[in-house]
């Protein structure tokens, strides 16, 4: 059974969804015989290469929001995070450029370790006070940080063509299927399921998905 992720590090209701996912998947009876496929989609492709910036300003012009409103948003998603038991940054934090992190991702999946990447800038981008966009240094820095190759990952930062058709294929693939925001989840090309979500629905999700994939494998 393959489980597709299309999410973004600018965006904490992935941050918040991917994590309740994997909860789930980690209590699913049949979690060996799901592979689950992390997927790029950028929240803002118009950013600029290599754009920072204050990520309330961001909301606030994005969505015609007041700073004020933009920072009680934050405050409420960090509340919402604290009932998933996770660590969340409510003001300082930055929103920028994420296409090189997807980059990242997909350099990570080579060696089948694309979710410990992703879980890595999710951290730093939510759980860390520090900036995150807008350094090739402090992705480095993370990088290392989970034990990839300090040196490969410089390489990939420093070619900008390494690895951005697979973030534009996945992209693409994501119109194709629909998905106008993220976090978007599809079992199988058969069932989806999208936004931040306890972990009871992701394992019904894991469950119904299940049924489907052995009822067609019974039938062939």
């Amino acid at each position: 059974m393959k489980v597709e992720i299309w999410s973004d590090i600018n965006c904490p209701f992935c941050y918040l969804g991917v994590h309740q996912f994997l909860e789930a998947l980690g209590g699913f009876e049949h979690k060996d015989q799901t592979e689950v496929i992390h997927r790029s989609f950028e929240l803002d492709p118009t950013q600029p290469r290599g754009a920072s910036g204050e990520v309330v300003a961001h909301l606030a012009k994005q969505y015609g929001f007041t700073r004020e409103q933009a920072s009680q948003g934050e405050i409420q998603l960090g509340e919402k995070a604290a009932e998933f038991g996770l660590p969340y940054v409510t003001s300082g934090r930055d929103f920028g450029d994420s296409f090189d992190m997807h980059r990242l991702v997909h350099f990570a999946g080579e060696s089948g370790r694309a979710e410990d990447m992703l879980l890595a800038l999710f951290h730093a981008n939510f759980a860390d006070e520090r900036k995150l966009f807008g350094s090739h240094e402090r992705l480095v820095e993370i990088a290392a940080g989970e034990g990839f190759d300090e040196a490969r990952v410089r390489a990939v930062l420093a070619d900008d063509t390494r690895f951005a058709q697979a973030v534009r294929d996945d992209e693409t693939l994501a119109h194709e299927l629909k998905c106008q925001g993220v976090p978007y989840f599809v079992l199988d090309r058969h069932y989806v399921l999208s936004g931040a979500q306890p972990i009871e629905v992701y394992a019904d999700f894991l469950r119904q998905g299940w049924e489907h994939y052995i009822s067609g494998a019974t039938s062939t």
